[in-house]
Parts: C-alpha cells; sequence; structure tokens
C-alpha cells in the first residue's frame, strides 16, 4: 500500500495482496486506509452505521457493516465491468462508524445527520454501509443541505413509504414518506426498483404514487432486462445529484438470505449489479447499502452481493470525481 506519508498526489491505495495476505490484518472496506492514514479527507468516505433499532422484524442489521468490511477483502483494485482502477481515480478511504444511540431512534437519526454533515462538509461523497433503512433520513437530509433535493433510486422489496409503526415516524419503514414530507427529495424524479410481495392494502401503491414514485417491480425486470430498465432510470434521473439507496432485501433470498424482512422473486445479484453499472452516466453524489443481517447469512452469501453492490457504487463515484477534475 502507498503510505499516506507519501509526497505523491497520487490516491492511497489498498493494502497489496501479493504481499500481504488478504485474510491478514484490519478490515477496513476493500483494504482501503482509514480516513486518518489520508490526512481525514477522502473523495469517497465509506462509513459504517451500525444502527437497527428501527427494524419491524428480524434484528441484526447493526452488524451489517463490518460484515460487509469483511467480505470486501476479496475486493481487487481494477473493475473490468467498467474499466476503471476506482481507488486509483480518486480518494477513498474507510471512515469508520458512526455511534448512534440504539435505545432512543430520534436521537439516533440526530447523531447520524451530523456525522454525515461533517463528512460531506470535508468534500467527500459518502458510501455508507447499514444498519437498517432508518439511517437513509439523516443521510437523505445531509445531503440535500448540500445538493438541494436529489433524485433518489430505492432499491428494496419493500416501498418504505409507509406512515407509522406502534406511532413511532422514525423505522425502517417509513424513511422516504418522511424525506418526501420534508422536502428532500426532487419528486420529478423518484423511483423504487426491485419491489414485490404482499403489502397491507391498495392503499399502499395510491399513497406512494402520490408522493411521485414511480416503480421497476422485480417481475418487470426479470420480463424487459437490465439494458431497458436502466435506461428508464437514467431517463427519469437526467442529469439532477442523485443519491441511491440499497436495502440488500432487492436480491432474492437465493442471493441474500441474511436479512430481516427477505421476500420470494427479488432480483439476482447479477441483475442488480448489471442495473448499476447501466447507471454510470448519473451524477451519483452518495449512497448506501443497508439491512445486511449476517447472523442469518450462509457463507457470506448476502455479505459478498453486498460487498460489490458498493464496489459498483464507489467506481461509479470515483469515475465521476476523476471526469470532473479532467474537466477543470
Amino acid at each position: 500500500m502507498t503510505t499516506a506519508a507519501s509526497a505523491s498526489n497520487e490516491p492511497v491505495g489498498p493494502v497489496d495482496s501479493s504481499r500481504i495476505p488478504r485474510y491478514a490484518g484490519p478490515a477496513t472496506f476493500a483494504r482501503l486506509p482509514r480516513l486518518d492514514e489520508v490526512g481525514g479527507r477522502a473523495d469517497v468516505a465509506v462509513v459504517g452505521v451500525p444502527f437497527d433499532s428501527g427494524v419491524s422484524y428480524r434484528p441484526g442489521a447493526r452488524f451489517g457493516g463490518n460484515a460487509i468490511r469483511e467480505a470486501s477483502r476479496l475486493l481487487r483494485p481494477y473493475n473490468p465491468a467498467q474499466d476503471a482502477s476506482p481507488f486509483a481515480l480518486a480518494q477513498v478511504a474507510d471512515a469508520g462508524d458512526i455511534a448512534a444511540n440504539p435505545f432512543n431512534i430520534n436521537e439516533a437519526v440526530e447523531t447520524v445527520e451530523a456525522a454525515a454533515d461533517d463528512l460531506l462538509a470535508s468534500g467527500a461523497r459518502m458510501m455508507t454501509l447499514g444498519g437498517d433503512h432508518t439511517i437513509a433520513l439523516p443521510l437523505l437530509r445531509s445531503v440535500a443541505k448540500k445538493h438541494g433535493p436529489v433524485a433518489l433510486l430505492h432499491f428494496d422489496a419493500h416501498l418504505d413509504t409507509w406512515d407509522t409503526y406502534f406511532g413511532a415516524e422514525y423505522t425502517h419503514g417509513t424513511p422516504f414518506r418522511r424525506a418526501v414530507e420534508e422536502g428532500i427529495l426532487d419528486t420529478s424524479a423518484l423511483s423504487h426498483v426491485g419491489t414485490r410481495g404482499p403489502l397491507y392494502g391498495k392503499k399502499d401503491l395510491d399513497d406512494d404514487e402520490k408522493m411521485g414514485f414511480g416503480i421497476v417491480t422485480s417481475a418487470d425486470v426479470m420480463r424487459r432486462g437490465v439494458d431497458e430498465v436502466a435506461d428508464q432510470l437514467r431517463q427519469r434521473i437526467g442529469d439532477r445529484p442523485l443519491y441511491i439507496s440499497i436495502d440488500i432485501d432487492v436480491l432474492d433470498p437465493a442471493h441474500a438470505p441474511g436479512t430481516g424482512t427477505p421476500e420470494a422473486g427479488g432480483l439476482t445479484s447479477r441483475e442488480l449489479l448489471e442495473i448499476l453499472r447501466g447507471l454510470a452516466s448519473c451524477n451519483l453524489v452518495s449512497a448506501d447499502v443497508v439491512e445486511v443481517a449476517p447472523a442469518y447469512d450462509h457463507a457470506e452469501i448476502t455479505c459478498v452481493a453486498a460487498s460489490h453492490t458498493a464496489y459498483e457504487l464507489t467506481t461509479i463515484m470515483s469515475r465521476q470525481i476523476a471526469a470532473g477534475r479532467q474537466g477543470q
């Protein structure tokens, strides 16, 4: 690994796996340097949020971020699908975890928002590893402070636009209703991808449509194919600042058993990765991968899928950062 003390302006990259075995050393994302090892500044900050107090069924996503980091030891520095070496194009660093109060959801939401504000103020884009989907709301609040209302692509088996659970406004099933109510989303450019499964009633869909969301179901992806779906999403998003939020349960349980609320009939990991690659021209300002619950995982299937998902998103951001510098 290039050292942070190097006089070169080149990004500090991952540990050299030809010299230090992949199973040795601390498990930062993709074996990248910690944020403090690059002077506290990065173009893309990979940050964990070990919080799952907003779940409505199976807990365990508080352990997701570190499990994704462990699985990411197998990632390599060149991404052939995007023909890019993301860690050479931009400084990507692991910013550690945001420690949030597990007993007070409101306080936790405020803590995540404040920490995200600090990372974005440093000039970084965020690649967040959850944690449950509650954390998307404070992350979106922070991103909207910098970019204004943002476009949103929400990959998930579920809508996550319900109103409350047991009277609680902040849960993993409500973040995007709150985000619409708060005016931090561009309601002309919102879409769910991969939704499926039973709902509480047709009103769920009616309410969701009123908020501005379009829906691409998992069956749509199967019937129409990833290229057509990616093209539709690109047209909907245009050049708006884009936030991508990925609940790993968008994948079929065969590809992601390690999650709290699995639903049959989901995307394959290949379909998810190919759709993301088809969005490489979009203005991706930050992203998250959430709801990875390793206690229910089998042979790290879910964690591996999540690590590759975060890798594709990081590659998109790194390529855009490098292109922006060349255009200056």
